[in-house]
């Protein structure tokens, strides 16, 4: 599990392999990965934007920037929270993901929220 606070944005990640979307054969391995966003501070603020690299097996990366999180930019006031789930198709076993997402305080202020790194691994791949 991924956990990091960045001005008391607190931002967990768990990732999970799934078998059924995924084709070894066709080097197809397809993981989701749920974030849980929470205020942990005393300023409300709002996501506005994420980016992420994606780095598999062999060392390939993928840079991923987009307005949001699955289609919104959530505000979040001091105790509130936010949580999601997504997905990332790779070409190996075996890879990781982190980035940042971009949040804006109630009185302008922007900032970079990190998402530590955190593991996609089909189980048994690693030891």
């Amino acid at each position: 599990m991924s956990d990091t606070t960045t001005r008391g944005i607190r931002i967990q990640v768990e990732s999970g392999y799934v078998p059924e979307r995924s084709s070894p054969a066709e080097s197809l391995y397809f993981f989701i990965y749920t974030v849980r966003i929470s205020n942990d501070g005393s300023e409300t603020a709002q996501l506005i934007s994420r980016k992420w690299t994606i780095t598999d097996l062999e060392g390939r990366v993928e840079q991923v920037q987009g307005p949001g999180v699955v289609g919104e930019q959530p505000v979040l006031s001091p105790g509130e929270s936010f949580k999601y789930t997504s997905f990332c198709p790779l070409k190996t076993p075996v890879g990781s993901m982190e980035g940042s997402y971009q949040m804006v305080t109630s009185d302008g202020q922007e900032f970079d929220a990190q998402i530590a790194p955190f593991a996609l691994a089909q189980p048994h791949a690693v030891n």
